[in-house]
């Protein structure tokens, strides 16, 4: 994984913290769809209801396209939080849009990729928070059935699993986030969401997240 600039990614970290899209509960964790119990829940979807947090991010994910991926060609958000993201960006640098559906639709034409495809189009895969990249690895094998060359990723947060960092890897897949946890945890401490006590419980967790608090 990749950031755009460290005082970016504090920024960022921030802003979310502030607006309430992150928050941070090691003493009542949350409980993820996989089972995990985490101290942290992500909601960058509530960015776009902040007309100054969703321009910061809206700025920096061009930047990190223009900089990392200059012969972008198309814009593909992955459904549903990427869209919103990838709209605006695609704006922004006047490029096509699509967006991938986590599955077909299951009428008309069952489309998987919505817009039009080109294939051998040159696209950037935007994604609102990766956590261990399967999801979003995913939306961008749809697009390379379909014809497109993924050049890469670009999100706004990432915990930053390492298994992530490996599945990308993998995948040959370079990602690109605004922020990610190492980022945050800084941010949490000195604007007092959370105290010096928790940071070891939330630093471990990152360590290890499936075993964590399982006990």
């Amino acid at each position: 994984m990749k950031i755009l600039d460290p005082s970016i990614a504090a920024e960022v970290a921030n802003k979310l913290l502030e607006i309430q899209a992150i928050r941070l509960q090691p003493s009542k964790p949350f409980t993820w769809a996989s089972g995990w119990k985490s101290p942290i829940y992500c909601d960058n979807r509530l960015s776009l209801s902040f007309p100054e947090v969703r321009k910061l991010i809206k700025a920096n994910l061009v930047k990190s396209v223009q900089h990392f991926f200059p012969t972008v060609e198309a814009i593909a958000g992955v459904a549903t939080a990427g869209i919103p993201q990838g709209a605006l960006i695609s704006d922004e640098l006047n490029l096509p849009f699509v967006y991938v559906r986590s599955k077909p639709k299951g009428h008309g034409m069952e489309n998987m990729i919505e817009g039009k495809v080109t294939p051998g189009q040159k696209v950037v895969v935007v994604e609102d928070l990766v956590s261990t990249g399967g999801s979003s690895l995913k939306a961008a094998q749809d697009l390379r059935n379909a014809g497109f060359e993924v050049l890469g990723m670009v999100a706004i947060f990432s915990y930053g699993f390492d298994v992530a960092d490996k599945n990308f890897d993998e995948a040959g897949i370079s990602l690109v986030c605004l922020s990610h946890y190492d980022a945050l945890l800084p941010q949490a401490v000195g604007n007092n969401y959370v105290d010096e006590s928790t940071l070891k419980s939330l630093e471990e967790w990152r360590k290890n997240p499936a075993v964590w608090m399982q006990e």
